[in-house]
């Protein structure tokens, strides 16, 4: 931090050394003899120049300035100076630094207590969202890849497992609904698969078919690309 002082450094201006002078040439007329005049003290190398000087007038005809006697005094300049203030930072009211850690530590609990219910929520959610979509599911899309009993054993379950999440599963933590949906995934993706296969079979099927034309086509060809191929091979093809 820099600090500004002002300090007063006097001025000293030319009228000040006219002064000065005027003072000096008055000691000199004082001890001057009695037969000099304040004209002869300022004669110019101490001889007269012409008439004029001889009948003791001044040969210009420029007006005698008259010099100022009382000296001007100037208002003194004020000069800055800047200094280094050292300062320190003082906190009122703060914590101490225990105090500081130990609710650093409580708000990170607290955050942690948070992102755990959140995460618990979501996979309760998990759960729920399984039951209601797998089972209807099972009477539409998946209808034709489960078997009657299995059907029936497996909506029954489903059945159970909404009961729970309304009774005594209502306040569980994460680890118990992962493990419940992966209990229910374990009846559920075999049937999810043989659906995948049955949707995907169709496609797969056609570039198998374009597959073996391909190389039909390739094995009856007569294009000389084909020649270095042995006749015995191709009809193996």
């Amino acid at each position: 931090l820099l600090e500004e002082e002002e300090v007063e450094v006097p001025v000293v201006k030319e009228s000040d050394v006219g002064s000065t002078q005027m003072e000096t040439d008055e000691v000199q007329a004082a001890s001057a003899p009695s037969g000099f005049t304040g004209i002869d003290l300022n004669m110019h190398d101490g001889t007269a120049d012409g008439p004029a000087a001889e009948n003791g007038a001044p040969q210009s005809d420029e007006k005698p300035v008259p010099m100022e006697t009382d000296s001007k005094v100037e208002a003194p300049k004020k000069k800055v100076r800047k200094t280094n203030v050292p300062i320190s930072e003082v906190v009122y009211g703060a914590l101490a630094s225990a105090d500081l850690q130990k609710a650093v530590d409580e708000e990170f609990d607290m955050a942690l207590q948070d992102r755990v219910m959140e995460e618990t929520k979501d996979k309760k959610n998990a759960v729920e969202a399984y039951v209601y979509d797998f089972r209807n599911k099972l009477h539409d899309k998946y209808a034709e890849f489960v078997t009657d009993p299995e059907r029936e054993q497996f909506i029954a379950k489903l059945q159970e497992v909404e009961d729970w999440l309304y009774e005594d599963g209502e306040d569980e933590n994460k680890g118990v609904y992962v493990a419940k949906l992966e209990e229910l995934k374990k009846v559920g993706d075999p049937i999810e698969e043989r659906y995948r296969e049955h949707s995907e079979r169709e496609s797969v099927i056609l570039q198998l078919v374009y597959c073996i034309s391909s190389y039909r086509d390739a094995a009856v060809s007569n294009d000389p690309k084909f020649d270095h191929i042995d006749y015995a091979e191709k009809q193996k093809v």
